[in-house]
């Protein structure tokens, strides 16, 4: 436990926003989206967080999407027999009470479960303020995964045109869309897009304009591995505050307090030189100090509550329980005494019943009972009623004694008397006396303590803080090092080498002269300094390239598909209709400078029935004359 000073300066302390999602209301789509024409719906339907929104044509399409969401659902707790339905992103508010119940439409970053995903739609549609009577009346631009498997493209396209009736729709890829935006308008332009989001990175190499879905890479980790990587340090760094770190607070830890290292290599050379000093790389060597330590930490504080028992009390409130203590000491002594005295009472009157019997003459009864005490002789019995007739006496002095002075008296282990029976200390008799353990040792060190003495004062808040100090650059660390959480995979400067390996020198020239960075996983500080300087480790001497992050990471897959929708509104090419999805199946693609590459499905053809009927009739010819020739 942190003891200090209450008066301390706090230094680098940052508390916990603990964000409360507010629910979305139903939006109004305004004039402009009921023109001559139907205006386009931009969904970017990502696996972190949902984006939706009107693609309005016009000098000013209008600001960021209207609808922002986590792209998780939950059922309500009285399931389908009348209780509250589903509840879908925003309208969740805090999502670690229901973090057991959360669902969501995504296998990495792939929607596979048709029902959430409807789920995502509707509240969509709903919140946006779409109108029309049982259909969806608006063309639809929507994002998918790179190199998206046919079955999800087609539970999507079955999902939009039966359930919705939309006209039409495109798809593109979000990072292609964000490379779209980020453009000079009317340029065709190659490029190589390095994009890292919720669950997976990308490695896209855009040739003259088109996506090369050959040469694409992915590494299964992103945003979501590292805010559990450094949940999971933290948990064990303070196992004291193990529930009070839950991922909600990890997530705003990496989002909002970490960064990524230039020079990030958790190894240490040993040179066995004496001329070569050891060298440690750079941003680990700067935690070592602690000077750098002290100014860099950042500590998060936890909520915490003030009251504690015996905090607020004052010396006269603790004088007040002390003497309460006292009092309930000498009750439960002043008992003790009167049933002690209850008992030897019984007993006494016990032997003086057998004395008289020895009195009366009656010898038969006086040796039985003499027997049941387990005594020899009148002698002994006598001398036992005598110290038995002493101990009587005393006790009642004592408790005459007691009510007149107050005066507090413990009663003793081991009885003045010989009992009896067993003279050991019954076990209800020792567990009264530990009862009162507590009070003595409260009380005798008070005594021994000078006046002057002042005592430490324990600083509650600072025993409620998280340290976060290497942690801010070991947990995104890992799209560059995956082997930190033990992952058998290459990072992305390895994977970056392995596609550009794949073209010629000229190629890769083209490539690395236009590198683009986007999405969320892409805005740490210091994220285009590392691949900087990872590409000049990689790139011939003198050799140049240009590294450009997005100008908003995490919306300009929105921003683009929006523009792509303007710019292609009357472009039959880039749409797939009803008409199309009904003759050509879910699976079907259109390509566009911001889609995947339609790879269709080829099924081989069935031979007819008269094909079939000729190739075994040549066969059993062909049977028949052999076995003639045989014979």
């Amino acid at each position: 436990m942190a003891v200090a000073s209450a008066a301390a300066p706090a230094v680098n302390v940052f508390s916990f926003r603990d964000v409360r999602a507010a629910p979305d209301p139903v939006l109004e789509a305004g004039p402009v989206a009921h023109g001559p024409l139907p205006v386009p719906l931009v969904l970017d339907n990502g696996s972190f967080q949902a984006r939706a929104g009107w693609a309005c044509p016009g000098p000013d399409p209008g600001p960021e999407p209207r609808l922002q969401f986590r792209a998780v659902c939950a059922r309500g707790r009285g399931g389908a027999r009348g209780g509250a339905g589903p509840q879908v992103g925003n309208a969740l508010g805090s999502l670690e009470p229901l973090r057991w119940m959360l669902r969501s439409p995504f296998d990495r970053n792939v929607p596979v479960n048709l029902e959430l995903q409807e789920l995502l739609l509707d509240y969509s549609f709903q919140h946006l303020g779409v109108s029309s009577q049982g259909c969806v009346d608006h063309p639809i631009v929507l994002t998918e995964a790179v190199c998206n498997p046919l079955y999800s493209r087609q539970m999507m396209s079955e999902l939009l045109f039966e359930c919705y009736g939309i006209p039409k729709v495109a798809y593109g890829i979000d990072s292609l869309f964000s490379f779209y935006h980020n453009k000079p308008k009317s340029l065709i332009s190659s490029g190589l897009i390095i994009s890292s989001g919720y669950q997976c990175t990308h490695i896209l190499p855009v040739l003259e304009g088109r996506l090369d879905a050959r040469n694409c890479k992915r590494i299964n980790l992103g945003g979501s591995q590292a805010a559990v990587y450094l949940q999971r340090l933290l948990q064990l760094k303070y196992p004291g505050h193990l529930a009070a770190i839950t991922l909600s607070r990890t997530e705003e830890i990496l989002h909002e307090h970490s960064y990524i290292a230039e020079d990030y290599v958790e190894v240490l050379i040993v040179f066995p030189f004496p001329d070569f000093q050891n060298h440690a790389f750079e941003e680990l060597q700067k935690w070592r100090c602690p000077d750098y330590y002290e100014d860099n930490v950042h500590k998060m504080q936890l909520p915490f509550s003030s009251k504690l028992l015996g905090s607020t009390l004052t010396s006269e409130e603790k004088q007040e329980r002390r003497q309460q203590q006292l009092r309930r000491l000498q009750e439960l002594n002043a008992r003790r005494r009167e049933e002690k005295l209850q008992l030897d009472q019984e007993r006494l009157d016990r032997l003086l019943y057998v004395q008289e019997l020895l009195e009366e003459g009656q010898m038969d009864q006086f040796h039985k009972a003499l027997m049941e005490l387990n005594m020899d002789s009148p002698e002994e019995l006598q001398s036992y009623i005598q110290k038995l007739s002493s101990a009587v006496e005393q006790a009642k002095q004592k408790i005459l004694q007691a009510e007149v002075n107050l005066e507090v008296d413990v009663v003793e282990s081991k009885p003045e008397t010989p009992d009896l029976e067993q003279l050991e200390p019954s076990l209800e008799d020792v567990e009264n006396i530990n009862d009162f353990e507590p009070l003595f040792s409260e009380e005798t060190p008070e005594v021994e303590k000078p006046v002057a003495t002042v005592q430490p004062v324990f600083n509650l808040a600072a025993y409620h803080q998280l340290f976060v100090g290497t942690e801010r650059i070991r947990a995104p660390e890992i799209i560059f090092q995956p082997s930190l959480i033990g992952e058998e995979q290459a990072g992305v400067a390895e994977t970056l080498q392995y596609v550009l390996d794949r073209y010629p020198k000229d190629v890769q020239e083209l490539l690395v002269q236009n590198v683009f960075l986007t999405g969320g996983n892409m805005m740490y500080p210091g994220m285009k300094g590392r691949i900087e300087k990872e590409l000049l480790e990689m790139r011939p001497f003198q050799s140049s390239f240009q590294v450009q992050l997005a100008s908003n990471p995490v919306l300009d897959a929105w921003y683009g598909a929006r523009d792509w929708a303007l710019d292609h509104l009357d472009d039959e090419d880039v749409w797939i209709t009803r008409k199309e999805y009904e003759e050509k199946g879910g699976g079907y693609l259109k390509e566009h400078c911001a889609s995947n590459v339609y790879v269709p499905i080829r099924l081989p053809k069935q031979a007819s029935r008269s094909s079939e009927a000729q190739a075994s009739g040549k066969g059993s010819g062909a049977s028949g004359g052999g076995a003639s020739e045989q014979a």
